[in-house]
């Protein structure tokens, strides 16, 4: 079974710390704004958490928002866990990448990317030198760091090696038990997409982080390291969008999420076939929605080319 990323582990457990020691049951729970500062993330990663403590019955209504219960010993993530480094600087850099909508070019430091992973730069550079081999980041001469562009052959060689990952992964899942533990965290993904559909368009800012976290709970049947390390490829192109056309996001995300659906629904009723063919149409739903934001990159970056010349 996938694990959840690190970041939203530590940020599931300083809410729950938060909610022990200042909530009583039956109060509403703090602001977004509010509990984003207490977990030191976005209100996207607020949001994420609020779905899980929502599913692990210790939060009502997700419009209220009142404590039923008290946390308990096993609400909270392993410690051990979360200490990883590379982990949660790969989670800090993507989570980023989206919010600030980054594009092509944008800069940042190692000492920043340190101070929001609470690692040590040391291990940020020896992180990027090691991402960089993607040839979607590099080093800047003077010091730094900033995102490349990348080109049509690069969106389709990754688009095709992603779906020989993606189709492994259905049909690993089709190989478990029916009492596997996947199964019940495919039914909190179903419920998570659910609830992000039902206030659809005005949450559509929040589907990349569920984006990514259901490909993240596929590929993780696979326990295949090199699929692992494509992922944080895959993320970066196409869960966090940094090259796509802005102005199509909030219908493609809408698309996105039943397409999301789709896949999920299948595999709960254990119809592979039917899985399949929901995945192959999201995938290339969004191989075609990758080409249209280079497209559209391309021909913003023809006249200023005019321009210079």
């Amino acid at each position: 079974m996938a694990r959840p990323p690190l970041v939203f582990k530590r940020s599931t457990n300083l809410l729950l710390d938060h909610l022990d020691h200042h909530v009583a049951v039956g109060e509403p729970l703090p602001t977004e704004q509010h509990m984003a500062e207490l977990v030191e993330g976005s209100r996207t990663a607020v949001r994420s958490v609020l779905a899980h403590l929502h599913a692990q019955g210790l939060i009502g209504d997700m419009k209220e928002r009142r404590l039923l219960r008290k946390p308990r010993r096993n609400d909270y993530f392993d410690i051990a866990e979360l200490q990883p480094g590379s982990d949660r600087i790969r989670e800090v850099l993507m989570e980023r990448i989206y919010q600030r909508d980054m594009p092509p070019g944008a800069e940042f430091s190692e000492a920043e990317l340190a101070r929001a992973s609470g690692t040590g730069t040391i291990s940020v550079r020896e992180f990027l030198i090691e991402f960089s081999r993607s040839g979607l980041i590099e080093k800047k001469p003077r010091g730094g760091w900033r995102l490349c562009a990348f080109d049509r052959s690069f969106a389709m060689e990754l688009a095709d090696v992603r779906q020989m990952f993606e189709f492994a992964a259905l049909d690993q899942f089709a190989q478990l038990p029916p009492d596997d533990p996947a199964f019940a965290q495919l039914n909190e993904l179903i419920a998570r997409h659910e609830q992000l559909g039902s206030v659809m368009p005005a949450r559509h800012k929040d589907f990349p982080a569920l984006d990514r976290d259901f490909h993240t709970f596929l590929i993780g049947l696979l326990h295949n390291r090199f699929a692992k390390s494509l992922y944080d490829v895959v993320s970066l192109v196409f869960h966090y969008h940094y090259q796509w056309d802005k102005d199509e996001e909030q219908t493609r995300n809408q698309y996105a999420v039943h397409e999301h659906l789709d896949v999920m629904t299948a595999l709960a009723r254990r119809d592979f076939s039917g899985a399949r063919e929901a995945m192959r149409i999201h995938l290339n739903s969004s191989r075609s929605t990758l080409l249209q934001g280079i497209r559209a990159r391309e021909q913003k970056a023809r006249p200023m080319a005019r321009s210079r010349g």
